[in-house]
């Protein structure tokens, strides 16, 4: 336990209170232990500070050590956006498989047993689910981590989805509001905008979030994008009339309001970090979000001092400070409170992988039920009999995926196929690579979004005009024309919807 020298006031605890900071490494720094002493009610955690669910479990052990209601928050969406297993490819597959089968039990399941490992790790909030109608086929950023491009599907999901999870005592925080599915531009590197007008935003983006809200959802993450027909001059997140005027007095939503990560280009290139902060806060925001970048302590103590300035020069009103970590700390509460009911969680045994076990109802791992159920295969499958040629196309991955973590066919069908090869290719490539790598040997083609790459089309089109039995695996959104002999579509990129794939490929299970 940290001991204090001396007490913090008020307002600098109120001030820590409202930021859920980042930072390295796979056990707790001191300074941030000394922090959460002085009023940190929160922490982030990304894949670089997990290793094992055990070590998981210590880390979030150590920092209950210092506060016992601490909240402990992870960006765990599953499918390809996973930080608990963000070396090995998540055990889930995502929202768009799931919107694709379309049965919010399986929804609802599938987040519940999420839920269950993260909360046996002591997680308690997930950055999680995304509420986006993904209506933009050419998103850069959303594509396979929204349910769908139906606002009504996308309703009744992710209100399944926020059930399933807080069910098992974890708190979900539904995103991105007031919704960025209608975004050529990626937030993480600039402000995108939508230009709709208020009956089409009501209609169609904020109709998962009145779902959510419904549904109980305990906070809900704010978008870093500009509406014009909403807030013409200032991002969701740092709008009054998004935030308190829409998403408090007309949605009539009590909870907590976190921002996306204030360190993205959207925010940090537009007002900075600490200035965008303070906007935040005032305009309805109850936690900052920071760390997926900038995770240092230097960072915490920034915005910290930035909103005690304000409000000590007046441009921050103390009550709406005090207000903003009040909220915190009764989600921190509420945690705590659901994990003194429910007990510590099961424990979880070195070495044991995220994924192992089986779903609640005891029968083949939900994950795997659901990425099955969502495969769907145009034209005929003939099954391999021989260790095939997978070639997997990359194009560069979002911020929010991320690069390190595993995803294609290639493994799953390694396991099936032993001798099975595999090569990956960029923008460079050309049909003439792939074809001289692959022989003789049956081609499997991989590729993600093949819609909004014209550089794997045309690759592609080569290796199909060569090779006219080449099967064709589309792991992200399904919206170019079925091609190959066969077209799979899995509808996301996770291990589970890789062996999914192969299964049908060969004709086997793994």
């Amino acid at each position: 336990m940290t001991t204090l020298t001396h007490r913090p006031d008020t307002l600098t605890r109120d001030a820590l209170a409202v930021l859920q900071p980042g930072f390295h490494g796979t056990t707790a720094p001191d300074w941030l232990l000394r922090r959460i002493g002085e009023g940190l009610t929160s922490v982030g955690l990304f894949g670089r500070n997990i290793h094992t669910p055990a070590q998981l479990a210590a880390l979030t052990a150590q920092l209950r050590a210092e506060r016992d209601d601490i909240l402990v928050a992870i960006d765990e969406e599953g499918g390809d956006v996973t930080r608990l297993e963000v070396r090995e490819g998540s055990s889930f597959p995502g929202n768009y498989a799931l919107g694709s089968v379309d049965d919010v039990e399986l929804t609802r399941a599938v987040a519940r047993e999420l839920g269950s490992r993260l909360a046996g790790c002591g997680v308690n909030l997930n950055w999680a689910p995304s509420a986006d109608v993904n209506s933009d086929v050419n998103n850069p950023v959303i594509g396979v981590r929204s349910f769908g491009a139906d606002p009504a599907l996308v309703a009744r999901h992710t209100a399944a989805y926020v059930e399933g999870l807080q069910s098992a005592g974890v708190a979900a925080c539904t995103k991105h509001f007031p919704g960025h599915g209608d975004t050529a531009v990626d937030s993480h590197l600039a402000l995108p905008r939508i230009d709709v007008g208020v009956d089409t935003l009501h209609a169609r983006e904020l109709a998962p979030f009145r779902s959510a809200i419904t549904a109980g959802s305990k906070s809900v993450m704010s978008a870093h994008i500009l509406l014009s027909a909403l807030d013409p001059d200032r991002p969701a997140t740092l709008s009054p009339r998004i935030l308190t005027g829409l998403l408090r007095e007309e949605l009539g939503f009590g909870g907590l309001i976190v921002t996306d990560g204030i360190e993205m280009q959207a925010i940090a290139s537009t007002y900075g970090i600490e200035r965008g902060s303070v906007l935040a806060i005032a305009a309805g925001v109850d936690a900052i979000c920071v760390g997926g970048g900038l995770a240092d302590e230097g960072t915490v103590l920034r915005l910290r001092d930035a909103l005690v300035d304000a409000v000590r020069e007046g441009e921050l009103p103390e009550e709406r400070l005090a207000d903003a970590a009040a909220r915190v700390r009764a989600l921190a509460d509420w945690a705590r409170r659901v994990r003194g009911a429910s007990g510590p969680g099961a424990a979880v045994q070195e070495g044991t992988a995220p994924g192992a076990g089986t779903s609640a109802a005891g029968g083949p791992d939900i994950g795997l039920v659901a990425a099955r159920r969502a495969v769907r295969v145009t034209g005929t499958v003939e099954p391999l009999q021989e260790a095939p040629y997978v070639a997997s196309f990359a194009a560069v991955a979002n911020i929010a995926v991320g690069d390190e973590t595993p995803w294609g066919v290639a493994a799953e069908l390694t396991a099936l196929l032993p001798g099975t090869e595999a090569g990956t290719y960029g923008s460079g490539s050309g049909a003439a690579e792939v074809l001289a790598a692959a022989g003789e040997r049956r081609i499997v083609a991989v590729v993600r979004d093949l819609h909004r790459h014209s550089w794997m089309a045309a690759v592609l089109d080569g290796i199909r005009e060569a090779r006219p039995d080449t099967a064709v695996v589309e792991m992200g959104v399904n919206h170019a024309e079925p091609a190959g002999s066969p077209h799979i579509a899995t509808y996301g990129a996770a291990p589970v919807c890789g062996r999914a794939a192969a299964e049908v490929l060969t004709g086997r299970s793994v």
